[in-house]
């Protein structure tokens, strides 16, 4: 057995949670939904004029490693913080709720700061996340011990990440050691803006290394670049052995080879839809990595993301666990 089911690697950030009005967005120039990259000098800005929020370790992989260790998984989590205040709240947060993290930290002189985002939700639910990156832009191959990855069953690659210099170089090593001790590459979209960035990386990956792709349903439109949502569907199957799509109210569509499953999506009232995909992607792998079938891995997906958009953040509040036993899926 290996010592680790799940090994994710992202952006490691601190969130930072505020409820605000629709006015705050079109006052502030933000587009709704979306995750939009700041500087720090802007991302200090709006931090000035938002009042008292909720921070804790985020990121979205970061955010399903969580959701992983909280069903008791066995999972580590690699993303680059500083020697600073923040570093220090993202790690002993993260390794609170039960994951191993060791990446070395960036020294205190770094010109940069711990990432922070700044998430803005609405009466809707929607998030709107406004990202400084900061150090955690700087991940970089000698950040990846093999070691590590080579004990991963499955590793989980964050898409936002591709927005790093050196990131897709760390990637091609984790996925050369993980594979190269028998494990297998999950990967997920993240966000359709950053698809449109990354497009041809992305498309390389899924073709060469990826067995397990994650996705909404805006993502994986734009990803194939049609407005056929089936057809999408289809290709993406034809590439990567297992997809695994969420579609908002529609639940999540899940696909292997010529086999289909479709998990519906749990009736809830909307708080935070922050981490929803995260928490998808999340129970999805711990159900995987227990030998669930696909059918009841999406299922349990769609229970995790219900559970965690009915409260502000993206941290599970009830018992995972104990709602799929209810739910006769364990």
């Amino acid at each position: 057995m290996k010592k680790y089911q799940v090994v994710g690697i992202g952006n490691a950030l601190v969130d930072v949670l505020w409820e605000c009005p629709d006015a705050f967005l079109a006052e502030h120039s933000i587009e709704k939904g979306i995750m939009q990259l700041t500087d720090l000098a802007s991302g200090a800005q709006l931090y000035d004029q938002i009042g008292a929020a909720k921070e804790i370790s985020g990121g979205s992989a970061a955010n399903t490693i969580a959701g992983i260790a909280h069903l008791g998984g066995r999972t580590a989590y690699v993303g680059k913080v500083k020697d600073d205040q923040l570093g220090a709240i993202f790690a002993h947060d993260l390794r609170a709720q039960g994951a191993d993290y060791d990446t070395p930290l960036a020294s205190k002189d770094h010109e940069a700061e711990t990432g922070r985002c700044i998430v803005l939700v609405t009466p809707d639910g929607e998030r709107s996340m406004n990202t400084y990156l900061g150090v955690t832009e700087f991940l970089s191959p000698s950040d990846i011990d093999e070691g590590q990855m080579a004990e991963a069953e499955w590793i989980y690659l964050e898409g936002y990440r591709f927005d790093g210099a050196e990131s897709h170089a760390a990637f091609e090593k984790a996925i050369a050691a993980c594979k190269g001790a028998g494990g297998k590459v999950s990967l997920t979209l993240s966000d359709p803006f950053c698809v449109d960035r990354h497009r041809d990386a992305f498309r390389q990956m899924i073709r060469d290394h990826v067995d397990l792709l994650f996705c909404n349903r805006a993502e994986m439109l734009s990803m194939y670049q049609t407005d056929s949502f089936e057809g999408a569907l289809s290709e993406a199957a034809s590439e990567v052995e297992i997809v695994a799509c969420t579609d908002s109210e529609n639940g999540a569509h899940v696909l292997n080879g010529a086999g289909r499953w479709h998990a519906p999506a749990m009736p809830v009232q909307i708080v935070d839809a922050t981490g929803a995909g995260d928490l998808f992607a999340g129970a999805f792998l711990w159900g995987l990595t227990n030998d669930h079938d696909l059918e009841a891995c999406g299922r349990m997906g769609c229970i995790a993301a219900a559970e965690v958009i009915s409260h502000i953040g993206a941290r599970s509040e009830a018992d995972l666990k104990q709602v799929f036993a209810d739910k006769g899926l364990i």
